[in-house]
């Protein structure tokens, strides 16, 4: 992840560069919006609760759910106008570790050279279902231009009302 005016990757002074990291030891954040974004799995972001066995009819292997959780992951940020390059922190939860490059590998497909921190941990069985095989929860940061018109509005139209006020005299009664 570049460094920029919002997000700063942070490095030990005696970094190693003979190795290839797949995620940022640190970031900081200098202005933003946080975002927090529940965990996602290969299932449908919106399923039944309780839990109904036809909507967890998942792929087998780890790269098709990595895939499908990578597609869940995107389309939530999308819709609270972020995108992946925004994510800064994830925790990804896998029931076998062993698959972690699998999963490597499509997280690389969609950050590309986007590296936010991240951590895995291996679980006995993910809660959402027993055929789920892997987990993400993230971190986004977010700019003010993610908020849309009408938030950069709103926040102008009240800053404007106590402005106001604090400028006008109060009157006695």
């Amino acid at each position: 992840m570049p460094t920029s005016a919002r997000l700063a990757i942070v490095h030990h002074p005696d970094r190693r560069t003979d190795v290839v990291m797949p995620y940022a030891p640190a970031i900081v954040v200098r202005r933003g919006q946080l975002l927090f974004l529940a965990g996602v799995t290969a299932a449908p972001v919106y399923h039944s609760h309780p839990h109904r066995d036809e909507e967890f009819d998942l792929p087998k292997t780890m790269r098709e759910q990595a895939r499908l959780a990578m597609e869940n992951l995107k389309k939530t940020l999308e819709a609270a106008g972020a995108t992946m390059s925004d994510l800064v922190s994830a925790t990804r939860y896998l029931t076998d570790v062993n698959e972690q490059d699998d999963l490597n590998r499509v997280w690389a497909e969609y950050l590309g050279g986007h590296l936010p921190t991240t951590t895995t941990v291996e679980v006995s069985r993910l809660a959402t279902h027993a055929n789920c095989k892997i987990e993400i929860s993230a971190i986004a940061v977010t700019g003010a231009e993610a908020r849309g018109r009408r938030g950069a509005d709103d926040q102008r139209a009240r800053s404007r009302r106590r402005a106001t006020s604090r400028a006008r005299p109060r009157r006695r009664r």
